[in-house]
């Protein structure tokens, strides 16, 4: 049997990111962070910096905005195994339609990129954000992007032993059976809710 797979899901700032990187970082000592943000402009770097802040030390990281596949088989060429973490599966979505990609092109990169990581023999968190809960947008862009990222999440999911929706900070398991340890343990005082 392979190695669990499991995505979270939510919306924006829901807290999917703080329990991918929660269950990633009790898997193994040996942790892979693979970036699909670039970062192009000082708001964005001193958001990926607070980020880097968040996960603290023992995390390698990798960045790639459009092809995250290719960058795991070069860095996993001569490395040992370790537990991935992908966040996010959105942004990657948003950087293939940027790169003009159609709709199609993207969706097959993620249908590779989901069978290259079910096949892993270690196991792997993605992060995506939910986007059928709202309304539907007004300009083409976001039409186009709304609809690739909601297919693209059902590809993932249907990949993934475990799928995880978050609300407010809570898990709630869609498929599989919520792992231990996921519920913040923390009071509300002493978190840093700052964006």
């Amino acid at each position: 049997m392979n190695a669990p797979v499991l995505l979270f899901t939510g919306g924006i700032r829901s807290g999917k990111s703080a329990l991918a990187l929660r269950w990633a970082g009790g898997q193994t000592d040996n942790r892979l962070f693979l970036a699909s943000c670039v970062p192009e402009d000082a708001e964005m770097v001193a958001r990926v910096d607070r980020h880097k802040a968040e996960r603290g030390p023992g995390w390698n990281c990798l960045e790639e905005g459009l092809d995250p596949q290719k960058a795991l088989e070069s860095y996993f060429f001569s490395r040992e195994l370790c537990v991935l973490l992908f966040d996010c599966a959105s942004m990657w979505i948003a950087n293939m339609l940027y790169a003009g990609l159609t709709r199609e092109d993207a969706l097959s990169r993620v249908i590779r990129f989901a069978e290259y990581l079910a096949a892993l023999n270690f196991p792997a968190a993605l992060v995506s954000a939910e986007v059928g809960l709202g309304v539907v947008p007004a300009n083409p862009i976001a039409r186009r992007f709304q609809d690739t990222l909601g297919l693209a999440n059902q590809i993932l999911a249907s990949f993934c032993q475990t799928v995880i929706f978050v609300s407010c900070g809570l898990p709630l398991s869609l498929k599989g059976t919520l792992p231990g340890g996921l519920c913040p343990d923390f009071p509300p005082e002493e978190k840093d809710f700052r964006l």
